[in-house]
């Protein structure tokens, strides 16, 4: 079981539409797939149909509760199922509150991974869904995780909020999971006909790619994104078609064919 989080302090830059089509693309490959939506904003959530998050309940904030005050807890309490394969452990605005009430609860950062602890049998793959921010609860998912994606919007080169992200994953490796390796830095929204976004893709590739792996794969902006969110799908679902899906079955294999190659050669830095 492989534990991937999707990170990026930067909002906009299409976390939850990769978490989306990342965990439906592993799903059409066979794969049991749980997204958990560690956002308060509950986008994830809403974007796989449960438009009114603030009604669910149990959520993640429920089961994060429920470990800090050490309750034992039903491995499938609060998941979702869609329709399309895919679990999810929901979120709602009750997680913004649970966020300020773990800075004083006891090993802190490791609470989601008590959690993960308790479900990740049944899954091949769990991909968490992270807030735009390097709060306790983003600090948690990478605590509880194998493996890190960055999107990256090709509109700008956020140097200075990439390093500062690389600086935190670096400092949970050193201090709280030595296990946790960058994935790769997954490109989104470009416009393949405007050199300016040309431009920017090259540029995160020489300033990252010598030592961070940028995956080939880039994911072009278009409408069909925002219109497979209204109707809580995947892009698979919505417009199998589109260049948006062919995008996300492709970036789905790498990271499966990434991840194969990392067993076949532990040792190795990939």
């Amino acid at each position: 079981m492989q534990t991937i989080a999707i990170v990026n302090q930067k909002g906009g830059v299409g976390k939850s539409t990769t978490a989306v089509n990342l965990g439906a693309g592993l799903v059409r490959q066979g794969k049991r797939v749980l997204l958990i939506d560690a956002d308060s904003q509950a986008n994830l959530t809403e974007m796989l149909g449960w438009q009114q998050p603030d009604e669910l309940s149990p959520t993640l904030a429920t089961m994060l509760e429920r470990i800090i005050s050490d309750c034992p807890i039903e491995p499938q309490a609060g998941i979702l199922h869609h329709t399309e394969g895919m679990d999810l452990l929901p979120a709602n605005i009750e997680l913004s509150g649970l966020e300020v009430s773990l800075v004083n609860t006891m090993s802190r950062e490791t609470v989601l991974r008590t959690y993960l602890n308790e479900v990740k049998r049944q899954y091949d793959y769990i991909l968490v869904d992270c807030s735009p921010s390097l709060g306790m609860l983003t600090l948690n998912a990478l605590t509880a995780a194998d493996r890190v994606i960055i999107p990256v919007q090709s509109h700008y080169l956020p140097v200075k909020g990439l390093e500062q992200l690389l600086r935190t994953v670096s400092k949970v490796q050193r201090q709280l999971n030595s296990n946790l390796k960058i994935s790769g830095i997954l490109i989104t929204m470009t416009e393949s006909r405007t050199n300016f976004s040309k431009e920017i893709s090259q540029l995160v590739r020489n300033a990252y790619g010598k030592a961070i792996r940028v995956y080939d794969t880039e994911i072009p902006r278009g409408i069909k994104a925002a219109e497979m969110s209204a109707r809580g799908t995947s892009i698979f679902s919505f417009d199998p078609r589109s260049p948006i899906a062919t995008a996300y079955e492709k970036f789905t294999k790498e990271v499966l064919e990434h991840e194969k190659r990392r067993e076949k050669y532990p040792t190795r830095q990939l």
